[in-house]
């Protein structure tokens, strides 16, 4: 087929890479260069990088409402356009040019967490599971048909390793759908109208742990953080992101919520119903380190067991 690829981010290129050994990518439409990850520089997406070192023109709309953009996509002549995090919705008239129609990789088990932060979402609301889904793009939000769904499991996976799981699934089924697309009349189905959620976009600091969190919704937040959307908090005056966690054995005496234990290597938060230990951390303005290491480094202070507080209330 000649297809339109549009995607972004790290998952959208993988997915790139595969449908481009199968199939003849005329172009790949992603987002403008930006500031990404911790830099200040503008960076070009990972599917544009990834475009450019395949030979496939690359273009950077700010929207696909512009009649003279719509015109040179549909001079393109794409058998389907293909979607994957794109990150911009796709108009009527664009989705009425391809003969294939558009079909988007979505990370979820539709209806199952429609919209933009699937993944996030399955960890945070601790689903068991989740998969990818090929769907029929429509003009509403991720309700089109299926044709296409794989799954696999959630449970301790962080938001870089599921997502990149979910990518390399999403690839498989995306060239098995595109098979079916081309020769089957009807290859799709409607979607259920039960059990629809919707994954909104994770908001500034919404993953910050905070006293009142329980020990596995905390640990769901480290999970489902990123450079992106960091789970953030202030131990022992010290901001920090915290990037691998764990559950703590009972503590002895038992930490009240609220309360940091600092003891030898281990930095431990007392949560609403049980405690949880850092693994590793990255303090405000420095490097990664263990636990054992920011540990080492507040030892010194007076009152090694005290109260700990939200990121940013000061």
């Amino acid at each position: 087929m000649r297809i339109v690829f549009m995607g972004t981010p790290e998952f959208s290129a993988t997915i790139l890479g595969y449908l481009a050994e199968q199939h003849d990518v005329v172009a790949a439409y992603t987002r403008p260069d930006a500031v990404r990850g911790r830099g200040k520089a503008l960076e070009p997406s990972p599917v544009k990088s990834l475009a450019q070192s395949l030979g496939i023109p690359v273009f950077t709309p700010r929207s696909l409402r512009d009649e003279q953009v719509v015109a040179e996509l549909a001079e393109l002549q794409p058998d389907a356009i293909v979607v994957a995090a794109y990150g911009m919705l796709l108009p009527k008239a664009v989705l009425d040019i391809p003969r294939y129609g558009c079909i988007n990789v979505h990370a979820s088990l539709l209806p199952r967490w429609r919209g933009a932060a699937p993944v996030e979402r399955a960890i945070l609301a601790g689903d068991e599971e989740t998969g990818v889904c090929i769907m029929a793009m429509e003009e509403g939000l991720d309700t089109g048909p299926y044709c296409v769904c794989r799954t696999t499991s959630v449970a301790g996976k962080s938001v870089r390793e599921l997502t990149e799981e979910l990518a390399s699934l999403g690839a498989s089924a995306l060239l098995h759908g595109l098979t079916m697309v081309a020769s089957q009349p009807h290859p799709f189905v409607a979607q259920s109208e039960e059990g629809i959620t919707y994954a909104s976009k994770i908001g500034k600091g919404e993953l910050n742990l905070r006293p009142s969190d329980g020990a596995e919704e905390a640990l769901r937040k480290v999970l489902a953080s990123s450079d992106a959307h960091p789970c953030k908090v202030v131990v022992c005056g010290r901001p920090l992101t915290v990037l691998v966690a764990e559950r703590a054995a009972e503590q002895r005496p038992p930490l009240a919520c609220g309360q940091v234990a600092v003891s030898g290597k281990r930095v431990v938060l007392g949560m609403a119903d049980g405690a949880i230990e850092l693994a590793s951390v990255r303090p405000d303005g420095k490097k990664t380190m263990d636990a054992a290491a920011f540990a080492a480094g507040i030892r010194g202070s007076k009152d090694a067991t005290m109260m700990w507080e939200e990121f940013g209330v000061r």
